[in-house]
């Protein structure tokens, strides 16, 4: 009796651990993504955002190692440089002069030149400041960099592939590269990046307008300007 009694109970144990091992094995497996969750975490705009942050704008002005003096085109070039650093920046502008270059001479004379055409696009001279970078090549003539801080929209780089382009197709789903030069080139031209992150304020009401409506709401006439169809519609011949 107890050989028995102790086989049911060891069966009974199997049987637990059967049970508990087949729940086990049921709770990893996950279900398949319905169709939307599948667009969602494909979809191009979460794929390829448009991060706006701030990056550097940058003027590179070649200058020779004979050059002393800098005249127009390139202070003109300079004078548009600082208007756009006062438009789209904080009005800061740092030049960076190279050092260890063939032209080390040259670029240090036409700093003068360069404050000035700054300084003619409203940039106040406290707000230029002067930093040398090493180049890497003596023998090379090395560029004059103008540089100021400004909101950009950019993305990443587009081009890459890491899946196959058809691997999609059974998920009806878009592929990796999909949207990346449509985000790209949305981040290029929008002209104010901030636009992309909250709407601009409302502009002041007209008050001009504004008096002339309340006044006829007043006399119990018709506020609305009045249209009538078809008049001075006419075709070119």
């Amino acid at each position: 009796m107890n050989m028995a009694h102790d086989t049911r109970v060891k069966l009974t144990v199997s049987k637990g651990m059967f049970v508990l091992a087949a729940l086990m094995l049921s709770g990893c497996q996950t279900e398949p993504k319905s169709n939307a969750e599948l667009l969602a975490t494909h979809d191009y705009r979460y794929q390829h955002p448009i991060v706006v942050s701030e990056a550097p704008e940058t003027l590179d002005l070649p200058v020779g190692k004979n050059t002393r003096n800098l005249r127009s085109p390139v202070t003109d070039t300079i004078t548009s440089f600082a208007m756009d650093s006062r438009r789209h920046g904080s009005g800061n502008v740092e030049i960076l002069v190279p050092t260890g270059a063939a032209n080390e001479s040259a670029v240090h004379a036409v700093v003068h030149d360069i404050r000035g055409a700054l300084s003619r696009g409203g940039v106040n001279g406290k707000h230029v400041t002067t930093r040398t970078y090493r180049s890497t090549d003596s023998s090379a003539d090395a560029p004059i960099r103008l540089s100021y801080a400004r909101m950009k929209a950019t993305t990443g780089e587009c081009g890459a592939w890491p899946k196959n382009i058809g691997g999609g197709i059974g998920e009806n789903t878009n592929y990796y590269n999909f949207g990346c030069a449509t985000q790209s080139n949305l981040a290029a031209i929008v002209e104010n990046p901030s636009d992309l992150i909250t709407p601009r304020a409302m502009t002041p009401s007209d008050q001009n307008r504004r008096a002339v409506v309340i006044e006829k709401y007043r006399l119990g006439e018709t506020t609305a300007s009045s249209f009538n169809e078809g008049v001075g519609a006419e075709v070119s011949e």
